[in-house]
């Protein structure tokens, strides 16, 4: 009987494919496990086919439906393993499979694939450029040593028409074969053959050294050699457990063109990797304190971190499962927690208790009781945000200092006399909330900061998520949690996604990725309609780089090269009459995608900016029988229900299908988030970016299905950005 692997491209399609694709999916698996090796070659219904172009022979197709077509690797070794490779459209099925072959790492023993066509393109075309070229970019390396280092032939000619680092970079996967391309990117940056060795062959278990020596390895080996993207379906309810109860398996998948940042052998001070939604940041984060952990000593503790709470549960959970049974014990050795919870229990230890958070509304008010009499020409959101993007942001502590410093970000101007009133109605507020021990979040932070300065570092290394959000006292804090040395910070983010106005030079803050910088542009998750259509709202509008203020030079980031290999519906935006008539209108849609396209409700998500409309989603839902849950309550995987949350409680999460209601002109941009450009020109900019990310965010949460509605006015949020 033959056997039956899965490659993880193969598992990527299969996610993304709707319910009754991967039904029929399911279907051919059983009825091809059930037949003799004689019997699936003569099967008429099956068609396995030989591709007369294929690159690699031992590459077959078989049909999946009348439109769909699976690849597959035969065994040519007699051992009747075959891998499934990718399920797609007939004809890109076919396109894809006649340029690929596989073959057999000669150091990792692992399964690795190649793009052959593309990079014969690219000797031919390196080999012309390199000729004017006196110096190579391995030429330090022999051929022996890169052969022992599992290079083959094709990838070694490739490695000597390489002038520099950016030349390698576009043979990246899935072009070049993962673990080669990886060898070739360390030494690249200046890692010893030695190194390469200990950090990424020696951990799969390899111990001879030298190529000539090494056993041959078969195909069947070597597929079960890799362990991490390669599945055998051993019993009929595999392929079930893949697409539910494992699902979550293949979400901290680490793709090869990620491995690089999360394995890197060690970094001289802190890193930062960007990229936008579903590239993977997180993924690599969470790899990154696998690392971290399998590679320090015992004892030594690392910081998991991120912006909210709901964000770190889900962090602390995809660690446990990446992290497995065999390393769960190395688990206790991280903390996993947002900046203000760590903050809050550091202010708690030094004195004993820590103060009550503030409530928006509470803030308001304890503002107006600061200002009463001072007859200043400001609002409470002026006077708010001058103390957070100013004084906290730069952790101020006398008058002197907020007369002579530099109000980045702020564009009204406030003189002498000004600042003096303005920093007596800012420590009257300070004491009002001091003697009802209260504090903002950002205070609690600013605390904890001049705690931890005085205080041995807690952490060997700090791992920061959603890094974009973070205030400069949220940096302080964490700065001081760890030594200022290697591997010290390894931050991930998205400045598109930067929903909360914080400013931050790192640099001035003493975490300095200059150098030590990249960025992904491959999107996993949203289809590529989805994503144009999100990007769409966005592009155009300068978005600063993640780290850098506006007396940085880094200039502006940018979603150029930004894509998606995931192909789906176009978006849908409508407009009603009244909400009811969109609420009517939402309701069919979610029992369309939970019914005809077979999703089960808690794939299925809606957002609204406010409660207010949250709530009266789930009530609608429910009177008509479609189950609803909100975000806010935490519903466990187990608890079946639409899942409904506000668009600030999106930020993180993922769904096959999302419907964004209410994007009306009233609440996007909502107003009294946005400083009136006669107030302050520069923070008006800056608030109404704020509320374009916050849409965009909302958008990017949908893998296959996106819809947005409003009732009444439009949002002029949704009209694309252009110039």
């Amino acid at each position: 009987m033959p056997r039956l692997a899965l490659s993880d491209d193969f598992v990527g399609d299969l996610i993304s494919l709707q319910r009754p694709v991967q039904k029929e999916v399911g279907d051919a698996i059983q009825m091809f496990r059930g037949m003799t090796v004689p019997q699936l070659h003569a099967s008429k219904g099956m068609h396995l086919e030989k591709l007369e172009r294929a690159r690699d022979p031992r590459i077959r197709t078989i049909r999946i439906t009348k439109f769909y077509r699976g690849v597959l690797l035969a065994p040519d070794d007699g051992s009747e393993l075959f891998m499934l490779l990718r399920v797609a459209p007939h004809d890109e099925a076919i396109n894809w499979a006649c340029k690929r072959a596989y073959s057999v790492n000669s150091a990792t023993h692992g399964v690795e694939v190649r793009n052959v066509e593309a990079l014969e393109q690219m000797e031919t075309y390196f080999e012309t450029k390199a000729d004017t070229t006196p110096t190579r970019l391995f030429e330090g390396h022999s051929d022996t040593v890169l052969r022992d280092l599992g290079i083959d032939d094709q990838v070694l000619r490739l490695a000597r028409v390489c002038v520099t680092a950016d030349d390698l970079t576009v043979m990246a996967p899935p072009m070049m074969p993962a673990d080669q391309y990886e060898v070739l990117w360390f030494l690249a940056q200046g890692e010893t053959a030695e190194d390469v060795w200990e950090q990424l062959i020696a951990p799969r278990g390899q111990t001879v050294r030298t190529a000539e020596e090494r056993p041959a390895v078969t195909l069947a080996e070597a597929i079960l050699n890799t362990p991490d993207r390669i599945v055998e379906v051993t019993g009929p309810g595999e392929l079930e457990r893949i697409l539910s109860e494992d699902f979550a398996r293949w979400r901290i998948f680490l793709h090869p063109a990620q491995r690089r940042h999360a394995y890197h052998p060690g970094f001289n001070g802190p890193a930062q990797v960007t990229g936008g939604p579903g590239t993977g940041k997180t993924v690599v984060a969470l790899h990154r304190v696998r690392h971290l952990l399998r590679t320090g000593r015992e004892g030594e503790r690392i910081l998991l971190t991120t912006f909210t709470n709901a964000m770190a549960a889900t962090l602390r959970d995809s660690l446990a499962l990446l992290l497995g049974d065999a390393d769960a014990r190395l688990l206790d050795r991280v903390d996993v927690t947002t900046v203000d919870s760590l903050a809050a229990r550091v202010v708690r230890e030094a004195r004993g208790s820590s103060p009550k958070p503030l409530t928006g509304a509470a803030e308001k008010s304890a503002w107006t009781r600061a200002a009463a009499g001072e007859e200043l020409p400001w609002t409470e959101q002026f006077l708010s945000r001058e103390f957070r993007n100013v004084v906290l942001a730069q952790g101020l502590r006398t008058p002197e200092e907020y007369l002579r410093c530099v109000r980045r970000g702020r564009g009204t101007q406030v003189g002498r006399v000004q600042r003096a009133r303005l920093w007596r109605v800012m420590e009257r507020f300070t004491a009002d909330l001091a003697s009802r021990d209260s504090a903002t979040y950002t205070q609690l932070c600013d605390q904890a900061a001049r705690v931890l300065a005085d205080s041995p570092p807690r952490y060997h290394h700090v791992v920061v998520d959603e890094a974009q959000d973070l205030h400069p006292a949220q940096w302080r804090v964490l700065r001081a949690c760890v030594a200022d040395r290697a591997d010290d910070m390894f931050l991930v983010g998205d400045p598109h996604q930067r929903i909360y106005d914080s400013r931050v030079s790192l640099r001035s803050l003493g975490v300095n990725v200059r150098g030590r910088t990249s960025r992904l542009r491959l999107n996993y998750r949203s289809t590529e309609e989805i994503l144009r259509w999100s990007a769409s709202l966005l592009d155009g509008r300068p978005v600063g780089r993640l780290g850098e203020d506006d007396d940085e030079d880094g200039g502006m980031d940018s979603l150029r090269g930004y894509r998606s290999q995931l192909h789906g519906r176009i978006p849908e935006a409508r407009g009603y009459g009244s909400q009811d008539e969109e609420l009517r209108a939402l309701v069919e849609q979610v029992r369309t995608w939970i019914g005809q396209d077979g999703v089960k409700p808690s794939e299925v998500a809606v957002c609204a900016r406010f409660n207010t409309l949250v709530d009266a989603v789930i009530t609608r839902l429910r009177r008509e029988g479609v189950p609803a849950v909100a975000v806010k309550d935490n519903p466990g995987p187990d608890v079946s229900g639409v899942r409904v949350a506000t668009m600030h409680a999106m930020k993180g999460l993922e769904f096959r299908c999302v419907a964004v209601v209410g994007v009306t002109s009233s609440v996007l941009p909502f107003a009294p988030q946005v400083t009136p450009a006669e107030v302050d020109p520069v923070q008006h900019q800056s608030d109404l970016l704020a509320e374009h990310c916050l849409l965009f965010v909302a958008s990017t949460r949908a893998r296959d299905a996106l819809a947005i509605s409003w009732n009444g006015d439009r949002s002029r949020l949704l009209d694309p950005v252009t110039g």
